[in-house]
């Protein structure tokens, strides 16, 4: 079981504050599968807009959370720092499915799994929980680019 907290998530991922989705990774197996969450707060900056009387995380932002997800686990298997030698590029999503809305205070839960790697091309399978339950899903891609 391998734990990763937000200073360790920074040094694989180039996302800052807005845009960093993830805060804790809680297990990984490297190559395989990674579980992490993020905890919603009242204070996003999406909620502002989305929607004032009733505030609702935008699917996509869920859809890019679980994508880097996968980036992490990812980089985390490759033993790369991303944010200084490698970026990840998402390149698709199949099968997106949302479930119900994620609102502040929920605590949100990412599941990502390798279907397959071919050189660097990668797809894995993300589920986005709450509570047990699933808020949304997809098949996410990405490629990496050393730079």
């Amino acid at each position: 079981m391998t734990v990763l907290d937000i200073h360790e998530i920074k040094n694989h991922l180039p996302h800052r504050y807005p845009f960093l989705l993830v805060d804790r990774v809680v297990s990984a197996v490297p190559n395989e599968e990674l579980v992490a969450y993020k905890n919603v707060t009242y204070n996003e900056p999406f909620f502002e807009g989305h929607f004032p009387s009733r505030p609702v995380m935008p699917g996509v932002l869920i859809v890019e959370a679980l994508a880097q997800a996968s980036a992490l686990m990812a980089s985390y298997g490759s033993g790369s720092i991303a944010s200084e030698n490698r970026v990840y590029y998402f390149t698709g999503i199949d099968k997106a499915r949302f479930k119900r809305p994620v609102e502040p205070g929920d605590q949100l839960f990412f599941e990502v799994k390798l279907l397959r790697q071919i050189k660097n091309m990668w797809k894995c399978k993300g589920e986005a929980k709450v509570d047990g339950h699933v808020v949304a899903s997809a098949e996410l891609m990405f490629t990496f680019k050393d730079l």
